[in-house]
């Protein structure tokens, strides 16, 4: 009997944020996260417009993209959520603490992973606030884990960088 070798826990909810990418809008890049506690999925958030509101796929143009707006900078002209933040906000604070969020993003013009992936300081104020103890990020074919605790001393989130 052949035995069979099975992906790490790490790998299978990578591979869910990655499936959950496809429901982005956004037309630069897309991102997915899952967040996990013990080895129970608690939510799942993709970038998007909020309810209601007509998302940027449906529209067909980007402001950011329009203007050459860089990655990480200006989000006060874009509609979208965050995934991270779309996944905080469905879970309760008690259900997070501890916990663990799974972060995917592709870029919608070549379809490879977004090259090192980490949340923006707004969502590494809510991956704090919320509770959950660490990141785990999809970058290509590697994983890295982030210590939340890392976020408290990282400059972008006392807001004298972008990220």
């Amino acid at each position: 009997m052949t035995k069979m070798s099975r992906i790490s826990k790490d790998e299978y909810y990578l591979n869910i944020a990655e499936a959950v990418v496809a429901r982005g809008t956004c037309l630069r890049r897309n991102f997915g996260s899952v967040i996990v506690k013990d080895d129970q999925i608690i939510s799942t958030g993709y970038v998007g417009s909020p309810r209601g509101v007509e998302n940027c796929c449906d529209k067909g143009t980007c402001l950011r993209q329009d203007q050459n707006i860089p990655r990480g900078e200006r989000y006060e002209l874009c509609l979208r959520i965050h995934s991270e933040c779309n996944a905080i906000i469905h879970a309760s604070r008690e259900q997070m603490l501890g916990s663990t969020l799974y972060l995917v993003g592709i870029e919608k013009s070549t379809g490879k992973f977004v090259e090192n992936t980490q949340p923006c300081a707004m969502c590494k104020r809510m991956i704090v606030n919320a509770g959950i103890s660490k990141v785990v990020v999809r970058d290509g074919l590697d994983l890295r884990t982030v210590d939340v605790e890392s976020f408290l001393r990282d400059e972008s989130i006392k807001g004298t960088c972008g990220y």
